[in-house]
């Protein structure tokens, strides 16, 4: 019964890159699961590869309520990333009643260590010697060592809990917020947010994307920063006001951002943030190393064989 069942699960969007994370050994324990690698399909391939399955494994394909109508099999899915905020139509689904299932905590160390080389690159101007120099100019810039100044994270799930150790063995001055408290166990601080805004030389963003915190950084929390402050956005970009950042960059209150995600992606040529030379720009690449992308097929076919197992035991 297993394998029938299993047999009527896809995976459709499986970028090549991640394909080599997936062993015999996983596809084992999803039976007969059929894998699409390429492109993300579209939206009518997409509800095409999906019709009939009961369960399904993403990773870009965006479950929108037009999806879904076209799917009315489907009970499960199984997204491949932690913030499916922006990747699913949540009212949508849960007028459906789909069980959908997120991958908890497979980049913590790989997305805090990002945010550790855009804090550095600010700091220290690494990617603008580099292109001045590539571009026929020597030429020496100032920076700023890290070591007894204070780092404020922002958030405090598994990547922000990695930043505040990073950030401690740095030997930085930790301070930390979140809205469920800080627990006793971590190397920081607690303050509430208007505190370490005012006082950090360093501000870490490592928040989930929900009404809460949609806009939460405004031209009011930005404008309460140190002046000259490094900011950190390895998150999602909408916690930040986008016109407020770039306003605060431009008349320099903000000192540097580092941003790894933006409200559309990828970043269109000619948005302003190409023209401030006080920003390093990445893209939407924090997550990713080999060792991520490994943990992240290695639970998302753990999750999706749950996920099976428990539509045979009701069927």
């Amino acid at each position: 019964m297993e394998t029938t069942l299993a047999k009527r699960a896809i995976f459709p969007d499986c970028p090549p890159d991640l394909a080599a994370s997936i062993t015999p050994a996983l596809q084992a324990r999803v039976p007969g699961v059929e894998i699409r690698i390429g492109d993300p399909p579209s939206l009518d391939e997409t509800a095409a590869l999906l019709r009939g399955c009961k369960a399904a494994m993403l990773y870009a394909v965006y479950v929108s309520e037009e999806l879904l109508a076209a799917c009315p099999e489907l009970e499960s899915v199984t997204y491949l990333s932690t913030g499916i905020e922006t990747h699913t139509d949540l009212a949508a689904v849960e007028r459906r009643g789909l069980s959908l299932r997120r991958m908890p905590s497979y980049a913590d160390r790989a997305v805090a260590e990002h945010a550790t080389a855009l804090m550095f690159d600010a700091a220290r101007q690494v990617a603008r010697m580099d292109k001045e120099l590539r571009d026929g100019t020597w030429k020496q810039v100032m920076g700023l060592e890290l070591g007894g100044r204070t780092l404020g994270v922002v958030g405090l799930g598994g990547i922000g809990r990695e930043m505040v150790r990073i950030g401690h063995g740095l030997g930085m001055r930790v301070l930390a917020w979140t809205r469920s408290g800080v627990p006793d166990d971590l190397p920081c601080e607690a303050c509430e947010l208007d505190e370490l805004l005012a006082k950090s030389d360093v501000v870490s963003l490592h928040l989930a994307l929900r009404p809460e915190t949609r806009g939460l950084i405004d031209a009011a929390q930005l404008g309460r920063m140190k002046p000259g402050a490094i900011l950190i956005n390895t998150a999602r970009s909408q916690i930040v006001e986008a016109d407020s950042l770039v306003a605060a960059l431009k008349r320099g209150h903000i000192g540097h951002a580092g941003l790894d995600v933006f409200d559309t992606e990828p970043l269109p040529q000619g948005d302003p943030l190409f023209a401030l030379p006080n920003v390093t720009l990445t893209t939407h690449a924090a997550w990713y190393t080999r060792e991520a992308g490994d943990r992240l097929m290695e639970l998302g076919f753990a999750i999706l064989g749950e996920e099976l197992r428990r539509i045979e035991a009701k069927a």
